[in-house]
């Protein structure tokens, strides 16, 4: 368990590396009276290489000094959730779009979420409430030929959805029409907003884990085709915010990033599956080309107690203490909006 100091070490590495991206040395923390550590750079050193070994923080090859670690991000975003007093009492920015007359309730979310990723220089992602409450009545896999095939999506809300697909070499049509099958029986009456959660109970059931190498290609199309079948369909914005960071420089992540986004699979990384603040960093994202990223989800509710979610993605090198209580004010405000 960390001391209290070691504690106040931790959060001064966190936003010092996220404010600079550079690798924090002792004398740093020492030096800036923000931080209150007031105790000597020696003291400071013991205390980083004990946070080092709790695998907190890491040391790189080119610096003496320290960066944060995934699950050092996860005890410093912990810590803010932990906190009663976090959420932001007034956002006047965000007040004037919500107060504003005859302002619709999807048009302030959207304003409000385009302020936060000018804000932040990250990425803002919305689901509105079809999105987040529609289920799942039918799935019907029609083969047109060997190879090329149609999936035909049914919803509760009456929204119809029909996608084709090219069915893998190594898999005949036969299989996939089982899967199909399979996936009917289990998703039916299942809220979008469940579909993950609900068919990772059963990959421990062989009629679906037979089809595992499958299994995430044809999840993701039945994601996107989700997002496109619903009437208030998901909204983006600040995507392109994600190439001016620094750890996506590198062309391959860029490319792979792109790709994430224009397949719409950047959608799998929104967590709606819960109804409480959900943080996930790194590792924790189910997308590969979203590796190096946070995505902070916060469910919103309106009146008649359905159910969206706003979301913001960015680095894992993300200003949490900004982003977290932002979120959560405007979910609270969303609900005032008629």
């Amino acid at each position: 368990m960390l001391s209290s100091r070691q504690t106040m070490v931790l959060k001064a590495i966190v936003e010092e590396y996220v404010k600079t991206n550079e690798p924090v040395g002792s004398k740093t923390l020492t030096d800036r009276p923000e931080f209150l550590l007031n105790v000597s750079p020696a003291t400071i050193r013991n205390d980083m290489a004990e946070l080092e070994q709790f695998g907190l923080i890491l040391k790189t090859h080119t610096s003496s000094g320290r960066v944060p670690s995934e699950e050092g991000y996860r005890v410093y975003v912990q810590s803010i959730l932990d906190e009663k007093n976090h959420q932001i009492d007034s956002f006047p920015l965000i007040d004037e779009i919500f107060d504003r007359d005859l302002i619709s309730r999807e048009q302030a979310i959207k304003e409000s979420m385009a302020l936060v990723t000018e804000l932040t220089n990250y990425a803002a992602v919305v689901l509105g409430t079809a999105s987040y409450n529609a289920k799942i009545r039918k799935i019907q896999f029609i083969s047109l030929s060997e190879r090329l095939a149609v999936v035909m999506l049914v919803t509760d809300r009456g929204y119809v959805e029909s996608k084709k697909i090219i069915v893998p070499e190594n898999i005949s049509v036969r299989d996939i029409e089982r899967v199909i099958g399979f996936l009917n029986e289990i998703l039916c009456d299942c809220p979008i907003s469940k579909i993950d959660e609900t068919l990772k109970k059963h990959l421990t059931d062989q009629k679906l884990n037979a089809y595992f190498e499958y299994y995430d290609d044809l999840i993701s199309a039945l994601i996107r085709m989700f997002t496109e079948m619903v009437k208030d369909k998901y909204f983006l914005s600040g995507q392109s915010n994600m190439l001016s960071q620094p750890e996506f420089q590198n062309i391959t992540k860029i490319r792979e990033l792109l790709d994430a986004i224009e397949h719409q699979d950047i959608i799998k990384a929104v967590n709606v599956s819960q109804r409480g603040i959900t943080v996930r960093i790194g590792q924790e994202n189910q997308i590969q080309a979203m590796k190096d990223c946070t995505v902070i989800t916060v469910p919103y509710e309106i009146e008649n107690g359905e159910f969206g979610a706003i979301a913001v993605i960015g680095p894992t090198r993300m200003e949490y203490q900004k982003v977290i209580p932002l979120l959560e004010y405007i979910a609270k405000n969303i609900k005032k909006v008629i």
